[in-house]
């Protein structure tokens, strides 16, 4: 569990030339072969990695006998924007097993992104539109798949949540120690930051195909992973190779193809300074990226901005 005393300072708000605010937390940087490279609090800190690990979940439901071109895989390991192109390809998906929107469960919400979301204006929220809706979608295909019940395909006991479950601890390397619930709905597992820089490493350099065609398609079709103008599409976008992913309560994982690896988390669940602690976790390994300006106003005017601290 989050424990003050274990974290260090992450990314520190500047205004004019004085600190702030800070945001502390936990991180873990690997190198290729996986050896540490850098570490900043406590890497054994317990932590929901959240929708950082949809890459995982998709992988289990591919092993499952999901079958998808890989644009609408990747939707299937994303938090979408709630686009109109996100919405309809999921649709897309539940339609392959003869289902429409009514037999997904997940949690109702307005689109996630800035612009679909004030595109939405005051219509109700719905499970469509809400961000993990490719992932349920994706779950559902595969119950079908399977002859595997729908109706409580969220249960985590359910054979696809356990080979879920399953498709985490073997990539890795660690149990599950908890399971709870996300903010969609499904099943969440409680693992160390460590074991999940573990995992990504390992789907990373994995020679199954299953792990090779998710991260494939999530690299390819970086836009169904997030949306127009988010910081994991504009990243993978930027930067070739790379796979990133976020997840809720500043959770933030990435790799390059070689396995070099990045997962932290940011303590106070903030995500304004998350931009500034990707771009110098791959300037650690290396790897120039477009700074990623978060402004600090005073007035009209900017004034100060987020700097990481790594």
């Amino acid at each position: 569990m989050i424990d003050s005393a274990d974290s260090e300072v992450l990314a520190e708000v500047m205004r004019g030339d004085v600190i702030e605010s800070q945001h502390r937390g936990h991180l873990v940087l690997l190198n290729a072969d996986g050896t540490l490279k850098l570490s900043k609090g406590n890497p054994a800190t317990l932590i929901y990695p959240r929708s950082s690990i949809k890459s995982i979940q998709a992988s289990a439901m591919v092993r499952a006998g999901l079958e998808l071109e890989p644009r609408l895989l990747a939707l299937v390991a994303s938090s979408h924007s709630g686009s109109e192109m996100h919405q309809s390809a999921a649709l897309e998906i539940l339609a392959l097993g003869g289902l429409n929107e009514s037999a997904l469960l997940n949690t109702r919400d307005r689109p996630l992104g800035d612009d679909e979301r004030r595109e939405w204006g005051s219509k109700p929220p719905t499970s469509l539109a809400q961000n993990c809706s490719g992932k349920h979608a994706g779950m559902l295909l595969t119950c079908v798949i399977n002859k595997w019940p729908t109706h409580n395909y969220l249960d985590p006991e359910h054979p696809l949540q356990v080979m879920c479950r399953l498709e985490l601890e073997r990539l890795a390397s660690e149990e599950v120690s908890l399971t709870s619930i996300d903010g969609c709905g499904a099943p969440l597992f409680l693992i160390s930051l460590m074991g999940l820089a573990e995992a990504i490493h390992a789907i990373t350099i994995s020679q199954d195909p299953i792990h090779r065609s998710v991260l494939r398609a999530c690299r390819d079709f970086p836009e169904m992973v997030a949306g127009k103008g988010r910081l994991t599409t504009r990243k993978m976008s930027e930067v070739d190779g790379l796979f990133m992913k976020e997840g809720a309560e500043g959770v933030n994982v990435g790799s390059m193809p070689d396995g070099r690896t990045f997962a932290y988390k940011i303590e106070d669940g903030s995500s304004r300074a998350i931009g500034a602690i990707v771009v110098a976790a791959l300037n650690k390994f290396g790897i120039a990226s477009p700074p990623e300006s978060t402004p600090i106003y005073g007035g009209n005017k900017v004034v100060g901005g987020i700097r990481a601290h790594l």
